[in-house]
């Protein structure tokens, strides 16, 4: 496969968000992300042309209240001081009544307190970390909310999938030593826990690493069958290549991160097809999302990371709903909307009715989640035995 490089995306996604704000439209977003550094620079690049997407819709119909919108961008290159920088630049200097992002779920944690205290709200459609939209502390204004995967509700499936398997019986976990797998790495030994699976062996690596044989070999000799892991695309693969190169292929179960075409090209076809991990569609598009994908998917470093364009697709329209009910552009006032939606919210990966309330921020819940594998290429929806006998009381959180 063939794709633009990754800072060809990124210069061309900042120059319409530059253009855009130097019409001086009336109300300002902004994006906060990583667009050219990570391993899912592509995922903050797709979700950044979604929400250009629904802006140029909403506009087309005559804005909101009157009043059209534009996008303002900031790449962070996945930096918690620069995504820090920018969140305070987009706040006080380029006035946005919203932020959206960030790529990185460690970023979030870098800087969250910033939005909570400046009451603006902030829509996270990429990173994934649980702890992301968690209150600063308890009984407070909450000003994080998220139309994207969670951590949590990915380990909760994925951990009653092992449970429920009756060829796990040694379980292993796996992370990267960022925020976002320390956040995972949590998520997973918790709800472990919770559903009686005890891992015989924990191990870590550096995003940055291209060999885990010691750390796989420490699982081989503890009799690990079933590997759950936590990490971005490409050290995902990276871990697939120190399997095959000790010829040791546990069942493997990973973070969404896995449908990052930068874990695919690392791995290859075939070490590509092993892992098993979930996310918020598939290949398999409504006429809605290709009607989008016909639109911005030549524009995409990869088809796999058109989820991303429907997370900011929904989130921008979710947004300008909240602006609209509130009648106001005031951050505590559109917060106040967003948790007291009065409409539905027609998006592209399903209809939100009142999709946040004052303790719930997220918009995407494991009942919204499809189960994947790659197959040839393509991000293929994955069903089994063990999936088709999983019910409600089975995810425990």
């Amino acid at each position: 496969m063939t794709f633009p490089k990754i800072h060809a995306v990124a210069a061309a996604l900042a120059g319409f968000a530059l253009a855009a704000a130097v019409q001086a439209q009336d109300i300002k977003l902004g994006y906060n992300g990583d667009l050219s550094a990570s391993p899912s620079a592509q995922s903050g690049q797709a979700a950044v042309l979604g929400m250009q997407a629904a802006i140029d819709d909403i506009n087309a119909t005559g804005g909101i209240n009157g009043k059209k919108l534009a996008l303002v961008v900031r790449d962070d290159t996945s930096a918690p001081p620069k995504s820090i920088q920018n969140m305070s630049d987009l706040i006080d200097n380029e006035k946005v009544v919203a932020v959206f992002g960030p790529t990185n779920s460690g970023n979030a944690m870098a800087w969250k307190h910033i939005p909570n205290q400046k009451k603006i709200p902030v829509i996270g459609n990429v990173g994934s970390g649980t702890d992301i939209t968690k209150p600063l502390s308890p009984g407070v204004d909450n000003y994080m909310f998220r139309v994207s995967m969670v951590d949590r509700d990915q380990v909760g499936a994925l951990m009653a999938y092992v449970k429920k398997n009756t060829s796990s019986k040694v379980v292993g976990l796996m992370a990267e030593t960022t925020g976002y797998g320390s956040g995972g790495l949590k998520d997973m030994q918790e709800i472990a826990e919770l559903q009686g699976i005890k891992p015989v062996a924990v191990e870590r690596f550096a995003v940055g690493d291209t060999d885990m044989t010691s750390q796989l070999n420490k699982m081989k000799a503890a009799n690990v069958d079933t590997i759950v892991v936590w990490a971005q695309g490409t050290p995902i693969a990276q871990l697939m290549r120190s399997m095959e190169k000790i010829n040791y292929f546990p069942a493997t179960l990973s973070s969404w991160a896995a449908d990052n075409v930068t874990f695919y090209d690392a791995a290859g076809k075939t070490l590509a097809e092993k892992p098993l991990f979930m996310r918020t569609v598939s290949e398999s598009k409504t006429p809605a999302q290709q009607k989008l994908f016909d639109r911005v998917g030549s524009q995409l470093k990869a088809p796999s990371s058109f989820s991303f364009a429907l997370h900011g697709y929904d989130s921008v329209q979710i947004v300008a709903a909240a602006i609209k009910q509130a009648g106001s552009t005031d951050g505590a006032a559109v917060r106040a909307a967003l948790e007291d939606l009065k409409a539905p919210v027609n998006g592209l990966l399903k209809t939100y009715e009142k999709p946040f309330s004052k303790n719930q921020r997220e918009a995407l819940t494991a009942k919204d989640f499809v189960w994947i594998k790659w197959k040839d290429g393509k991000l293929a929806p994955y069903s089994d035995a063990v999936i088709k006998g999983l019910t409600a009381t089975d995810f425990k959180q």
